[in-house]
């Protein structure tokens, strides 16, 4: 298990049971797989999630009243961390049906809601996808050109996604589109659409850095036309629900990144208590010794701020500074740390035969998916006449 911080939360016994189930799952069945599923590159491990799935750890973020466990924030933030303390891509693999149902809970009725997350509690879950960034919109969500055309009782969709997480994989996806790309921000629109849906064609998976348990791909949306009832929310009252979203998955990211960054800490603590050199073990030299106290107090600051996000959000207040602040110490505290490691393990760092390697790769990811750094910066400091 190695080091855990201590933050002076009470937990319920619920809330332990929980974090004790996520951590032997993380020990028994991600950590054995993960350099595997590295090495093959572009293959999500389905059976993974299918045994994750029998525990109930892919649905225990989803709403109570559709079936899934209800569980606040704060709890998915320790169960998250566990998770990616055993692999953040495997982790982040079972966890992310939840980023599909942050949009669906935030702008869907209740009937849609039934509908569209029912089906993510069962026993055998299908993937789901998010779809917003384009080849030519990243951090700019507002910018994005796919187009929401009505007819009638419909919409056609037309445009073109990438970087869509599970895409290769993904039963649903919900689409972000535009009424009018003049509108901006007022006119992104929401919308659940089925992968067999005439005209939504997924491209070849992309070879990645690092966290390749969740493959990657491109949509293409070639006049797809779906029902004004997969319509989430009104037309251009997408972006508030993403922006919401993100406030939750931006704090989920500094959990995730806490999980990684702590895994790093304990492989390159125990790897310097038996390496000697020039007669003592490394952690006797101050370096090595300071690396490793830097490593300690940077695991505890991005578990501190993500804990008090998750508390905000879970209470009620708008948390977006607190979310960008979770994001931005939680990702780089991550490549800190893990390049930490890679320096105390010196030449062994750099194998493949070892982690550490594999975790300053897929601490990169983290510094850039759902806002990078720059932008949290931007939020962060645009609320600063609001504290």
């Amino acid at each position: 298990m190695g080091r855990t911080v201590r933050d002076g939360l009470r937990l319920t016994a619920e809330q332990q049971q929980l974090v004790e189930l996520a951590r032997a799952f993380a020990a028994d069945e991600i950590r054995p797989r993960a350099r595997a599923v590295d090495e093959a590159d572009t293959e999500s491990p389905l059976d993974v999630w299918e045994k994750a799935s029998a525990l109930g750890l892919t649905s225990f973020m989803l709403p109570e009243k559709t079936g899934g466990g209800g569980a606040d924030l704060l709890t998915q933030a320790l169960i998250q961390q566990e998770l990616c303390h055993g692999d953040i891509g495997i982790g982040n693999l079972v966890t992310s049906n939840g980023f599909f149902s942050a949009p669906v809970e935030q702008l869907g009725t209740p009937e849609q809601q039934e509908l569209f997350l029912g089906p993510l509690t069962t026993v055998r879950p299908p993937l789901t996808a998010v779809a917003v960034t384009e080849p030519g919109s990243g951090s700019d969500a507002a910018s994005i050109r796919t187009s929401a055309r009505r007819e009638g009782d419909e919409y056609v969709l037309k445009g073109q996604k990438t970087w869509i997480s599970n895409a290769p994989y993904a039963e649903m996806f919900v689409i972000f589109a535009t009424v009018d790309p003049r509108l901006r921000s007022r006119g992104v629109t929401a919308f659940v659409v089925p992968r067999d849906t005439p005209g939504l064609v997924v491209g070849p998976p992309f070879r990645k850095m690092g966290q390749r348990a969740i493959v990657n791909a491109e949509v293409f949306l070639d006049d797809v036309r779906v029902p004004v009832g997969s319509r989430l929310g009104g037309e251009g009252q997408g972006f508030a629900g993403l922006m919401r979203t993100f406030d939750a998955s931006r704090i989920l990211i500094g959990a995730a990144t806490t999980g990684l960054a702590r895994a790093a800490l304990d492989f390159a603590t125990e790897y310097a208590a038996g390496r000697e050199q020039f007669g003592v073990p490394i952690n006797r030299h101050q370096a090595v010794a300071f690396r490793l106290a830097d490593m300690a107090t940077r695991v505890d600051t991005s578990h501190l701020l993500t804990v008090r996000a998750a508390t905000l959000y879970d209470e009620g207040h708008a948390v977006a500074q607190e979310s960008a602040m979770a994001k931005l110490v939680g990702s780089e505290n991550a490549m800190w740390c893990t390049h930490a490691a890679v320096q105390t393990l010196g030449g062994y760092g750099y194998s493949r035969d070892y982690p550490v390697e594999r975790w300053m790769r897929d601490a990169k990811l983290e510094e850039i998916e759902e806002g990078t750094s720059d932008i949290q910066r931007l939020v962060i400091s645009r609320g600063l006449g609001a504290r």
